[in-house]
């Protein structure tokens, strides 16, 4: 079979809860419901982490997050940066004969030229590279030019970028391109006429008015992309995969409520229960996946995609290389049973701390270390501003090197135990009915904490 081209679209703080198909028309996506439903939808997706960075980082290595060096969110302080040793899935693609790009959001390395993705495996991108950026007025970067905001809607703009890069690709050579919206991620911006859809309804609050909005607009941008696809004789052997890099952001916002239905899954972006990290991931290859054939339910988790895909597109996996994921290829295919294999998760603000935000999902058991607010707070939030307007402050005079601020933490709370196969909503904590599950559970995601932390103290030093 002839390799596939690939496009792996990764949207940003979408749950399955934002697609109307799901919240029977709360929301407002035709396209990706229809791309859905044609589709292999994974309901048993996870992500590496409950936030941006992270996620990116495994998905583009097939690794934790922790083992890249890329932990935190703070682009300011360089705490985002995927460590230069690590080899990317756009790197083993360009080896062997992809052309290669980046559209989106980068996150991975914002201000130092060493760590565009243009050194990390795309032989070409367009991009902003911090965390969040705004809709209208942007600043982008190509290579060593600078792009300022023309008008257009940034979600639009990516669009544009993305079919040029279609329209381009040689007709003997796959392609292998990352389309990163970062929609519908803050700040909350929409188009009028997308907004105009939703003023008027009540049973909305105004932050998910427009929330509604910009994933309409992201919808109907998605349409497009799969309209050009098929425009250009593509469809049969291209690999389109959607996913999100963590669940929705809940919250205050602007004075008004983010929350919103997602499909009773408990917690949101910022947690390691499951609304925080299991998230929509949809696949269509015609000429290479039926899903009819295939197996949706399986547990994939971020780290998959990297050995996955390369097995699909025949290609050896890196040598030399300790990755976590694993290749689900046989699985998607429904040659063998599905697995669910043992998986771990944490995340808090600047240094990892395992007592805090933390999982480990084990078949059908998972225990949960839970947040607490004050293990998240930034006290340098206000360098959020400046990283987005302003980067060139951070390019000239480099990140923030001063010790992190010092934080009170409290004392952690109890763990807890649930069982996803009775209770996927983690309504029922189970520990202390079963203390000898939780003891080699905790044990067990100590266990992993301790290795993980062991390759993130070499990215420190290095």
């Amino acid at each position: 079979m002839t390799r596939p081209n690939i496009i792996h679209i990764l949207v940003d703080d979408l749950g399955y809860g934002d697609f109307s198909f799901f919240n029977k028309g709360l929301s407002e996506t035709p396209f990706l419901d229809q791309f859905l439903q044609e589709s292999l939808c994974l309901t048993q997706h996870y992500t590496s982490s409950p936030v941006c960075n992270p996620s990116r980082a495994s998905l583009l290595t097939g690794r934790y997050p922790h083992r890249t060096g890329s932990i935190d969110t703070l682009e300011w302080r360089g705490l985002e940066r995927l460590d230069l040793n690590e080899v990317t899935i756009a790197d083993m693609l360009r080896n062997a004969g992809y052309r290669t790009g980046l559209i989106g959001k980068w996150h991975l390395g914002a201000f130092d030229p060493r760590y565009k993705p243009e050194k990390r495996g795309f032989d070409e991108a367009i991009c902003f590279r911090g965390g969040m950026h705004d809709y209208y007025d942007w600043r982008l970067e190509s290579g060593n030019r600078v792009i300022r905001t023309d008008g257009r809607y940034l979600t639009d703009y990516w669009t544009d970028e993305a079919v040029d890069f279609l329209q381009r690709a040689p007709k003997n050579d796959p392609f292998y391109l990352h389309l990163t919206y970062n929609a519908p991620h803050t700040p909350l911006q929409a188009p009028e006429e997308d907004m105009a859809v939703f003023r008027d309804r009540n049973d909305l609050s105004e932050a998910v008015k427009t929330l509604y909005a910009m994933i309409r607009r992201l919808d109907r941008n998605i349409g497009r992309l799969l309209e050009n696809v098929d425009k250009l004789g593509l469809r049969e052997n291209t690999l389109i995969i959607f996913s999100s890099d963590n669940g929705p952001q809940f919250g205050n916002e602007a004075g008004s409520s983010l929350d919103r239905f997602n499909c009773q899954l408990h917690g949101s972006k910022g947690s390691t229960y499951e609304g925080g990290i299991r998230v929509p991931a949809i696949m269509r290859w015609p000429a290479g996946l039926d899903p009819k054939e295939t197996c949706g339910d399986a547990f994939f988790h971020m780290t998959d995609w990297l050995p996955t895909i390369l097995s699909l597109a025949g290609i050896d996996n890196p040598k030399g290389v300790k990755l976590d994921g694993v290749d689900q290829s046989a699985v998607l295919r429904g040659e063998v049973p599905a697995h669910n294999p043992q998986r771990c998760w944490q995340w808090n603000r600047y240094t990892p701390l395992i007592e805090y935000n933390a999982a480990i999902r084990d078949g059908d058991w998972k225990l949960v270390r839970p947040f607490v607010p004050e293990a998240f707070e930034v006290p340098d939030i206000k360098w959020l501003n400046v990283s987005m307007y302003e980067p060139e402050h951070f390019i000239k005079n480099g990140i923030i090197t001063d010790p992190d601020p010092e934080v009170a933490l409290p004392t952690p709370p109890p763990v807890e135990l649930y069982n996803l196969k009775d209770d996927p909503n983690e309504a029922n904590n189970l520990a202390f009915y079963r203390p000898q599950r939780v003891q080699k559970m905790e044990s067990e995601l100590l266990a992993w904490f301790e290795d993980v932390c062991e390759d993130y103290a070499k990215t420190r030093r290095d």
